[in-house]
């Protein structure tokens, strides 16, 4: 998916929802556990429910690697089911040296070689250049750099000043801005970094940010469209738990579309105070 239909998709949807399928198969419910793959029987059921009014899906690898072969085929069929019209992230933190991550690209990029053919993969950049531009090299596909998280342990590292004051990420930003562009790379910011979107957005005002950490995690919507939200909108928020666990009845399906709805309304609102649409 490119840059511009990324954004037609947020005015058609009046969303910039992502929803996180980090799918535990101890919190799915029981009855499902009955099915051939729990796992993409609750995903194809989220997905369902809630594809009008989102415009991304995020796998966590991590939930379906833990499982081995199995995981791996209940992956390549959630993405299999993912629509078209939604742009599919591959959440899996990888950063390796050149030639690994060339292998990482083929694993989540290359549909004929491995059967996925996520739009986007997140990214950790500590190891530098080779660690993310094997994945630019793919036309139309996205790396997601990691550059300010909202977890506890990134205090250890990411706020670290130079001697001129320049922050860890603020760095981050800067020398990954020299190998990509706003067509092709993403940062990630957790939501419950608030105003600073701001020193974000000075470093790169037309990215798009994946924003994680708003519902269950407690950051504030209006805080990110308030210090985040650039011209072309420029966020995808995701919310996974407050999402797709709202409730492990029978009624998991109907309950997850009951909670995005309540999120697009909110982003609906803040699409039309920046103006973004009518």
């Amino acid at each position: 998916m490119t840059r511009a239909e990324l954004i037609q998709q947020i005015k058609t949807k009046r969303s910039f929802l992502c929803v996180g399928l980090d799918t535990d198969i101890t919190k799915i419910p029981t009855h499902l556990l009955e099915e051939e793959d729990p796992i993409f029987a609750f995903n194809k059921a989220i997905i369902a429910a809630t594809e009008d009014l989102c415009v991304a899906y995020k796998p966590n690898i991590a939930f379906y690697e833990s499982y081995g072969v199995k995981g791996w085929l209940s992956l390549q069929k959630t993405w299999e089911a993912l629509p078209k019209n939604c742009f599919s992230i591959a959440d899996a933190k990888r950063g390796d040296i050149g030639n690994t991550s060339n292998m990482y690209a083929q694993a989540f990029f290359d549909e004929q070689q491995s059967g996925l053919g996520f739009d986007s993969l997140t990214i950790a950049p500590y190891m530098g250049n080779d660690s993310v531009t094997p994945f630019l090299a793919y036309k139309d596909k996205w790396a997601i750099v990691l550059a300010l998280t909202s977890n506890q342990g990134s205090l250890d590292f990411q706020n670290f000043k130079n001697a001129e004051g320049k922050q860890l990420f603020e760095e981050v930003i800067d020398k990954v801005n020299t190998w990509g562009t706003p067509e092709n790379t993403m940062y990630v910011v957790g939501a419950t970094r608030g105003e600073g979107f701001l020193k974000i957005r000075e470093h790169a005002p037309d990215h798009f940010l994946l924003v994680p950490g708003v519902g269950a995690q407690g950051g504030s919507l209006s805080d990110v469209c308030q210090y985040g939200m650039n011209k072309d909108c420029g966020l995808l928020v995701n919310s996974t738990r407050g999402i797709i666990y709202a409730s492990q009845g029978k009624d998991f399906a109907e309950r997850a579309r009951e909670e995005a709805i309540l999120l697009q309304q909110e982003m609906e609102v803040e699409l039309i105070k920046a103006g973004i649409i009518d």
